[in-house]
């Protein structure tokens, strides 16, 4: 499912604006990357090189296991101990090779300077902690401040990032979030100690196609209200299209093409390139044959539960509609598309259609 943004975005960085070109804030050369398993050794990421300028919004695209994640956790220095990295393999932040440093210089680097969000937030939290204390702690780790102060800080940075009633979400733990939620802690936890660059990997592929729209807008005011640099690392190519400056393609673990948006999407010149845009799907369904009877049919379904509220001693029901009203007709040979966020009754209308409830 695609994300249509709330708005035309403009991007806010062109390389080749007026012919002039900053240094670049990271400056990734030849990184290759190898895996140790069972039967020998699987080379990951193969003489990968990109650039970050300030203020930019770079893609890193391709399929699942084309390297992309792996890339971007050299940068972090996430990788797990099978990885072996190429000596010849340099990353320059601020014109220092970070892969150089020792453990202790990288820990000081991650979360601060350079912050990174995941897929699945969930994998991330801590589920024994208030998101309130992880906030607090991402921000004294890298912060001289008192605690009072830091749980100043961990309010203003879920007003920043738009989570409803702030100050109660502080004292709730991750379960009792929703996902999108979730994933806003997740970026005001990155951005806790105002980073220069921001890595999102896959940070939307697990919400619904609303919240998905809110997270990338959310993270788009963001990198323009404090100048970040954001690497986004992705499979959506409608993202990619919408919300970056400078895509990078990658296929098997190699670099196989980069361009500004416009001109990769416009003229892509990699055969793989022209694969993955064409793969894109287009809304052209077959018709269906003649003769073709209705194999299902529903009318007016209607699906309540009724949910406990008050005391134990004293409850109090109420009725929940989670279904209302709802008709369907299904012919042989279609595919009928059930569309909606979360909590709109899709799931619950299929079971109503099995009997599952």
């Amino acid at each position: 499912m695609s994300v249509v943004l709330a708005e035309p975005f403009a991007p806010a960085f062109r390389r080749d604006h007026g012919g002039r070109q900053d240094k670049p804030i990271i400056d990734a050369r030849n990184i290759e990357v190898a895996f140790k398993v069972e039967h020998g050794v699987v080379d990951a990421v193969k003489d990968v090189s990109f650039q970050l300028y300030r203020g930019e919004t770079i893609a890193i695209v391709g399929e699942s296991g084309s390297g992309k994640s792996v890339t971007a956790r050299t940068v972090m220095g996430l990788l797990s101990r099978r990885a072996t990295v190429s000596p010849r393999s340099s990353v320059e932040y601020d014109g220092q090779d970070i892969l150089k440093f020792p453990e202790s210089a990288r820990r000081k680097l991650r979360g601060n300077r350079i912050s990174m969000i995941f897929q699945e937030p969930m994998s991330s939290l801590n589920p024994i902690y208030t998101v309130g204390s992880q906030i607090v702690e991402a921000i004294r780790v890298h912060r001289k401040v008192s605690r009072k102060e830091a749980w100043a800080r961990a309010l203003e940075l879920l007003r920043h990032v738009q989570i409803p009633e702030p100050e109660a979400r502080l004292k709730q733990y991750p379960h009792q979030l929703s996902g999108g939620q979730r994933q806003r802690v997740m970026i005001a936890m990155a951005l806790a100690n105002d980073p220069d660059v921001l890595i999102a990997d896959e940070p939307t592929t697990a919400l619904d196609v609303t919240v998905q729209a809110q997270i990338l807008n959310l993270i788009r005011n963001l990198q323009k209200e404090l100048r970040m640099a954001v690497i986004l690392i992705t499979h959506d190519l409608t993202v990619v299209r919408k919300f970056s400056d400078y895509v990078y393609v990658m296929q098997h673990g190699e670099m196989c093409e980069h361009n500004i948006t416009e001109r990769l999407f416009a003229d892509p010149q990699h055969p793989y390139t022209r694969r993955l845009l064409a793969s894109e799907p287009r809304g052209r369904p077959q018709p269906l044959p003649e003769g073709c009877g209705t194999i299902l049919e529903a009318n007016r379904v209607r699906v309540c539960f009724m949910l406990r509220h008050g005391s134990f001693l004293k409850p109090d029901w109420r009725e929940l509609v989670a279904v209302d009203d709802l008709d369907l007709k299904l012919c042989r040979h279609e595919t009928l598309g059930l569309v909606g966020e979360s909590g709109s009754g899709k799931t619950t209308f299929g079971q109503a259609l099995l009997r599952l409830l």
